[in-house]
């Protein structure tokens, strides 16, 4: 009460940010593209947490998801066509301290990026990834991507694609050293915040596969998932994607998955049938590449050159 002595005190940030404190810019995606429900899910996501602005990255690579940068008010990195990982890996090496999170598409990564994306995966450094998958070249204007369902039209492939697609969660998973692989949909917004959310507070390499749509180049693409109650099965788990009660009862279909279990996992990623939604796979003690090279991270120049002489001299004849 007033006038009275009293030890509780009130511990305030010394700074809050809101979220208008992470938005930057006007996105310039086109109307009902599912990048924008990824973007405000990540605006959330850096808020609750109180991610500092200018100690945050987002780094990406070629096409319409990688514009993602621009409207972060953060710091980032619009790379090469391809290049987000080696990037980002960079940053992480050297910078273990900032919050680095990649965002890629179909085309950056499963094509010309796949190497990096195979050798991001078995490195396991602490990033949290997105891939936004639409199943198509949107900023170029509709040319096949390595995710596009055999009988795609496009201008590449005009009277449908013929090869099978390539599925990130099943080439993921079937990486070395894999250690969180997760898959959500950009029109289920609540589901998608816990699974970024998770894959955020994972230590290693968090890969989140988002099923996007193209309304422009792509527009029946996921009719059947939004539509069909029977296409989309929730994995729930106590160690796994956890929503509230009224989302989880949104699902028609469940499944008990243990996420520990990788043979499981690589299964469930083989169903054609199905969209599983959930965590496949978490592996809590997979080594991350990140924390051998902070091994000297602190050095000066001169204790940089005595170590660098010191191996030297192993080889001096």
């Amino acid at each position: 009460m007033y006038g009275l002595k009293s030890d509780v005190a009130l511990d305030l940030p010394s700074k809050y940010y809101s979220l208008e404190g992470y938005e930057k810019g006007v996105a310039r995606w086109c109307p009902g593209c599912g990048d924008h429900a990824v973007l405000t899910n990540m605006q959330k996501l850096l808020r609750e947490k109180q991610l500092d602005p200018a100690k945050t990255v987002f780094v990406s690579g070629i096409g319409c998801s990688s514009r993602f940068p621009h409207y972060m008010n953060t710091y980032g990195f619009h790379g090469l066509h391809g290049r987000a990982f080696p990037v980002a890996e960079g940053v992480k090496f050297r910078r273990p301290d900032l919050d680095v999170f990649v965002v890629t598409g179909d085309g950056d990564c499963c094509s010309i990026g796949a190497g990096a994306w195979i050798h991001a995966i078995r490195y396991n450094m602490n990033m949290t990834v997105l891939l936004l998958n639409n199943e198509i070249y949107g900023l170029t204007k509709k040319q096949a991507s390595p995710t596009s369902r055999i009988g795609t039209v496009s201008n590449t492939t005009p009277d449908g694609s013929i090869l099978p697609p390539l599925s990130p969660v099943q080439t993921t998973l079937g990486v070395a050293n894999a250690s969180f692989v997760a898959q959500t949909a950009d029109w289920n917004p609540a589901h998608m915040y816990e699974t970024i959310k998770a894959a955020y507070e994972h230590k290693g390499f968090s890969f989140v596969h988002i099923i996007q749509r193209c309304p422009i180049f792509q527009g029946a693409l996921v009719d059947e998932q939004v539509s069909n109650k029977d296409a989309m099965v929730y994995l729930e788990n106590e160690n796994g994607i956890t929503v509230s009660e009224e989302i989880a009862k949104t699902f028609k279909n469940k499944f008990n998955h243990n996420p520990s279990d990788l043979s499981e996992a690589r299964n469930l990623a083989m169903d054609t049938e199905k969209v599983h939604m959930g965590l496949f796979y978490q592996d809590k003690n997979a080594p991350c590449y990140d924390d051998y090279g902070a091994s000297n991270l602190g050095y000066t120049v001169e204790q940089k050159e005595e170590a660098l002489n010191k191996e030297l001299d192993k080889y001096a004849i």
